[in-house]
């Protein structure tokens, strides 16, 4: 009994540090017109605070699951949390937008260790028939931190100075390694396996520069020279990277992973599932803002029909997954997203919050019914040997999916935001602040007392969000037909570990 309660415990650990992290990617955005004033911080310096963050998580995620395996999960998640503690005070102290860069890049360091290896430690610490509902606690932190970046955020800026917004991770760091320290106990996977340096290297250089690549033509728009180039340079590097792990007689991540439908399928689910989740969170919080009228924390506060939706929606697949499969859940629950997405795309400027409340809240009872049925057909593919870059594949590939849906979404958004402004008689330098972004619009509408180009705007802005949530409800269409015809109806247990599945407590109970 006491051992049951510990694994719990243990969750409860993980689960703070990944809601750090969850928080971590939303409170930024609600600091930047700050951070452009206090310091002097160009429109580049701004994308380069996320930018770096995500650059070094993407190139660090390959290599963090495979440290973990090798020298202990809990010594590196205890080291990673102390990074990302660390980075976080640097972060809040900086006094230049050069040293704030260089944090957020550590911050991502820390954040590429305590991803995979959290969920690592879940494959271990419990067997099939608990790993759902862990997945689901492990999920629904990360998505909370989603709402609660706005909330927090907004509400430490209105009463403190903006560094607050990265000190406010400290004590969940704090609280986390405490936690992991007493409840997480050791676990190891192949600790005689060599260190694969070709394709460490390969791997990060192919993951930034598509990740890079991606990023930059979300902004400078698809059919730029460079941003295509850096693209192609990335996925050169990452076939060159899979010609090499064929090779490698200790490659970086055993291809045989891929082999298993339920690994291979779950995992690529999951990453469409997010891409819906992004798709929505890209577009719904400027909405509110700049139609809704609503400051950040008020933003935040309504996006909390997502996280309630989500809980909802894992509770229910958990039960029944158990009598139909996990097949037929993801499918509807990818379903379920593609209904509220396309639900959506019918919301124009008058449409009250009722309705958007309505249409966020499928949506996140289609992600409960989604991620953790698809994750955990994934993990449970993996033998405890390979949790920890199993679980580095599987994040790599929503971090990848992830930047993809911004950028995609993006650039429809403001091609369709573009395409129906109205900005004659403006003056140039007006007109062109306009274009480039609906909230800069409202400014300029106010600053000039001009209620046609306000409304010229929020109308624009939902066009060319409801063409960005069509998008993202065709892909989780296409989502429902690739469950549909390649997911096992059930998930296969550990099918690609050529070794003999350890029981996960005992594993944990003997290396504790």
């Amino acid at each position: 009994m006491a051992a049951s309660k510990s694994r719990w415990w243990a969750l409860g650990a993980l689960a703070f540090g990944t809601l750090a992290i969850g928080l971590d990617t939303t409170v930024l955005s609600v600091a930047l017109p700050t951070l452009a004033r206090d310091l002097h911080a160009s429109t580049g310096d701004l994308q380069w605070f996320n930018t770096a963050y995500l650059l070094v998580l993407a190139a660090a995620l390959l290599p963090a699951g495979m440290l973990g395996d090798r020298f202990g999960r809990k010594k590196m998640l205890l080291a990673a949390l102390v990074v990302f503690g660390g980075a976080s005070a640097a972060c809040a102290y900086a006094t230049s937008t050069g040293t704030l860069i260089a944090a957020r890049a550590v911050l991502g360091l820390g954040a590429a260790v305590i991803m995979p290896l959290s969920v690592a430690m879940l494959t271990v610490l419990f067997d099939a028939a608990e790993r759902p509902r862990a997945l689901t606690v492990w999920v629904t932190a990360s998505a909370l931190g989603i709402p609660l970046g706005p909330l927090v955020g907004g509400w430490l800026l209105d009463h403190y100075w903006w560094g607050s917004v990265f000190l406010i991770n400290v004590p969940m760091v704090v609280l986390a390694l405490i936690a992991v320290a007493l409840w997480v106990p050791e676990t190891y996977g192949d600790r005689d396996r060599r260190f694969d340096v070709p394709g460490m290297l390969l791997s990060a250089a192919g993951l930034v520069a598509f990740t890079y690549g991606i990023i930059e033509a979300g902004s400078r728009g698809w059919g730029d020279a460079r941003s295509l180039g850096t693209i192609a340079g990335g996925l050169l590097a990452l076939a060159v990277f899979g010609w090499w792990q064929r090779r490698s007689s200790a490659p970086l991540v055993d291809l045989a992973l891929f082999r298993s439908r339920s690994f291979t399928w779950g995992s690529i689910l999951a990453t469409l599932a997010s891409f819906g989740l992004l798709g929505l969170l890209f577009a719904l919080p400027q909405f509110l803002q700049v139609v809704g009228g609503n400051d950040a924390l008020g933003s935040g506060l309504r996006l909390l029909p997502v996280i309630g939706g989500l809980l909802v929606g894992a509770r229910v697949a958990d039960r029944v997954v158990v009598r139909t499969g996990s097949k037929m859940v993801i499918a509807t629950g990818l379903a379920l997203i593609a209904g509220g997405l396309f639900a959506g795309t019918a919301t124009d400027p008058s449409t009250g919050y009722g309705y958007t409340a309505i249409w966020i809240s499928l949506i996140g009872l289609g992600l409960g019914f989604t991620l953790p049925p698809a994750m955990d057909a994934a993990l449970g593919a993996l033998s405890p040997e390979r949790s920890g870059v199993g679980s580095a594949v599987i994040q790599a590939l929503r971090q990848v999916g992830g930047a993809i849906g911004v950028a995609i979404m993006g650039t429809v958004l403001s091609s369709g935001y573009r395409g129906q402004l109205d900005v004659t008689g403006l003056p140039a330098s007006a007109a062109d602040a306009v274009r480039d972004s609906a909230p800069a619009g409202v400014v300029v509408a106010g600053r000039l007392h001009d209620p046609s180009l306000l409304a010229s705007v929020q109308h624009a802005f939902t066009h060319g969000m409801d063409l960005s949530l069509l998008t993202a409800g065709l892909v989780a269409v296409a989502g429902v037909i690739l469950t549909l015809f390649f997911l096992p109806a059930r998930a296969q247990r550990n099918e690609a570990a050529p070794e003999p599945p350890v029981a996960p407590l005992a594993a944990a109970e003997s290396v504790a």
